[in-house]
């Protein structure tokens, strides 16, 4: 039998093992920052599915809330930070921060404050980045990019699955469409309104093939934060209340679980679970949205095992954009 040295020194390697994966995870590159773009510049995108076929769109809704903190117990800097935690209305549940917040819509003089704590969404996709005006230091060996797109640019593109014209899903290998990200200013804010899509259709190189066969499409919605515990879920609560009451961040008691970016966790108990907690955010504009759109996008599961046709996933898209 090992000796309880062993044992730790076991336990110590595996958990390095596993923070340096997800370190590695991290720093893949593969998010494509488009928000980094100059001003006038366009990125053109090619959007591809989600490898998961039960998945009906080529995209996955994150929801995330942040809660802000009048800085850290025990250190002197009283600097803001910000703790962001999953809602989990994103899985179909009940947000136990959102039913706390619901009713303060009610009271004008608590809107400011609901906003604040509401749900902000943004959405996950994949493609390949055609033309880059972004002169990246390092490109991943993967050329399929992930996209973390905000609730402006996400709109423009379902409300254009609505036009009658467009005959393909754009992310058809043969006939899809490429997405131009064009960038903006309006006021001291990057603005994106302008992002189109192309008119023209055209298939995948062959390179970009190969690459889908060497390295296979991501399933997307493995880069959603992990579904929250029953005890997760009474942390996030507490730490709501928390921030409400203009606490500081307790890493004592909260860094096991969710911390902000750059705060270690106080030991490695509950670490590797929730290493994401504290990775640095992607720099995209997540939009607030009004409770009364808060019910979250239900993907209804498929009925076969066949992916279904295009013409049968924009007709339901179409569907769906109607009646909203």
């Amino acid at each position: 039998m090992a000796s309880l040295a062993e044992i730790r020194a076991r336990i110590a390697a595996q958990q390095d093992k596993s923070q340096n994966k997800s370190s590695n995870t991290q720093s893949d590159n593969a998010v494509y920052p488009f928000w980094n773009m100059d001003e006038g510049s366009t990125a053109t995108i090619r959007f591809l599915p989600d490898a998961d076929s039960k998945n009906e769109f080529f995209w996955v809704e994150r929801q995330i809330i942040k809660l802000p903190f009048n800085g850290i117990k025990g250190d002197i800097n009283l600097k803001q930070v910000i703790v962001q935690v999953p809602c989990v209305e994103m899985y179909g549940d009940n947000c136990p921060i959102l039913a706390e917040v619901r009713p303060w819509y009610k009271d004008e003089t608590l809107k400011d404050m609901a906003n604040k704590y509401w749900k902000k969404r943004s959405y996950i996709y994949q493609g390949f980045v055609r033309t880059n005006p972004i002169g990246e230091d390092t490109t991943p060996a993967n050329p399929i990019r992930r996209f973390i797109l905000n609730s402006t640019l996400h709109n423009i593109i379902k409300s254009s699955l609505m036009d009658p014209e467009i005959e393909e899903l754009p992310t058809d290998y043969t006939r899809g469409l490429d997405f131009n990200i064009r960038k903006t200013t309006k006021g001291n804010y990057a603005d994106y309104a302008t992002s189109s899509w192309s008119r023209r259709e055209s298939a995948l190189t062959e390179v970009e093939q190969a690459a889908i066969d060497s390295h296979g499409l991501f399933t997307l919605s493995e880069f959603l934060p992990k579904k929250p515990s029953e005890a997760e879920l009474r942390i996030m609560k507490e730490m709501f209340e928390a921030s409400v009451d203009g606490r500081p961040y307790d890493t004592d008691k909260w860094g096991a679980y969710y911390r902000p970016f750059g705060v270690q966790s106080p030991s490695n108990n509950n670490d590797n679970n929730q290493q994401a907690a504290a990775t640095k955010p992607a720099v995209v504009d997540e939009e607030d949205d009004a409770p009364a759109a808060s019910s979250p996008v239900v993907v209804p599961k498929a009925t076969s095992n066949e992916k279904a046709k295009a013409q049968d996933i924009l007709a339901q898209i179409r569907a769906r954009q109607v009646k909203a």
